[in-house]
């Protein structure tokens, strides 16, 4: 089945098996290996695109659902040798990544949750990162990068 989809602002026409995963699509066909693949079953977070701008599991959404869809990766979030986007040089300034695993992830949910609301809630950014796991940093320096963050933007989280 081929469907139809953008990708960092770049339009694919792909032959897709009905099952295959977004992240396995991503990765292996698309060469996009920032969008990592942990646990496979929705679990871990560090897949997280935003497909429409909503942040999803790309482990879980199968490639055939992709017809039509504009999705970003953290490949689409600055331009290919330029700067870091400022909510990856938050991460970095508030040394909220270790391994790295989780960032893609981490990175993109915030830049959902920044998106939809600039100045969000202590709860509401704990709900934003919910679906994530980190077991380098904690989640103390992830709070600190999204409240740097929206410092940036020129708001406060104040999480």
């Amino acid at each position: 089945m081929d469907v139809s989809f953008t990708v960092n602002n770049r339009h694919y026409t792909v032959a897709v098996e009905p099952l295959e995963p977004v992240s396995t699509l991503l990765r292996n066909r698309l060469n996009l290996l920032g969008t990592k693949e942990g646990c496979m079953a929705g679990e871990c977070g560090t897949c997280t695109i935003l497909v429409d701008d909503q942040p999803v599991n790309s482990c879980l959404m199968p490639a055939a659902s992709l017809d039509g869809v504009s999705i970003t990766t953290i490949e689409g979030l600055s331009e290919e040798d330029g700067p870091l986007h400022p909510i990856q040089q938050a991460f970095v300034d508030a040394g909220a990544i270790q391994c790295g695993f989780c960032t893609p992830g981490l990175v993109m949910s915030t830049h959902a949750l920044l998106s939809a609301n600039p100045k969000p809630s202590r709860e509401e950014v704990n709900a934003a990162l919910v679906g994530h796991l980190c077991r380098c940093t904690g989640y103390e320096t992830i709070k600190n990068a999204v409240n740097l963050a929206a410092d940036q933007s020129g708001t406060r989280t104040n999480v």
